[in-house]
């Protein structure tokens, strides 16, 4: 079903939370993450001159980019996080690593207040590139232990055919 612009909700004047998410890899949800960095593109300028006028500059867009996501979660019992990271680089060296595996297609799925997918995102080719397995540590601290995954990417692509959900009832 295509997204045709409809406003479903056309009452709901609130934006949407920014606590309210959920990531999916491997058709799974991946339990536990709180935290999720921004989803980034940057576009280079190419600035060009034209010979009869060269009081200013053209611009027009070059090579395009997208940033490194970050993804956070409480330490748990749960691999995944270490499984994944260990695909690209582990202590057992180079023949360790998963050529056919270490990329991963994410979902970055954003909900409303009653847990309905309202904004989902597409995210290609992620691998591991940073893993942090234990934060600092300390005795004197009153705060959950943390592990972290910088995920790269190739780029990321809003799903138009999300519809907005239905939020009457």
């Amino acid at each position: 079903m295509a997204n045709t612009g409809f406003v479903v909700n056309a009452t709901r004047v609130d934006p949407y939370k920014n606590f309210k998410f959920r990531v999916l890899w491997d058709g799974k949800t991946v339990l536990g993450v709180s935290k999720v960095g921004s989803l980034k593109r940057t576009t280079e300028v190419v600035k060009h001159r034209s010979g009869g006028q060269n009081s200013y500059d053209h611009k027009s867009p070059g090579r395009s980019s997208y940033d490194a996501v970050t993804l956070e979660r409480g330490i748990t019992h749960d691999l995944e996080f270490e499984k994944w990271a260990n695909a690209v680089s582990s202590y057992a060296g180079d023949s360790a690593m998963d050529l056919a595996g270490y990329k991963k297609d994410l979902t970055l799925e954003v909900l409303n207040e009653k847990s309905q997918v309202a904004i989902r995102y597409f995210l290609f080719r992620c691998w591991v590139s940073e893993f942090t397995t234990l934060p600092d540590l300390d005795a004197n601290a009153n705060a959950t232990a943390i592990e972290h995954l910088k995920i790269e990417l190739e780029g990321w692509a809003r799903d138009v055919d999300t519809p907005e959900p239905s939020e009457a009832g």
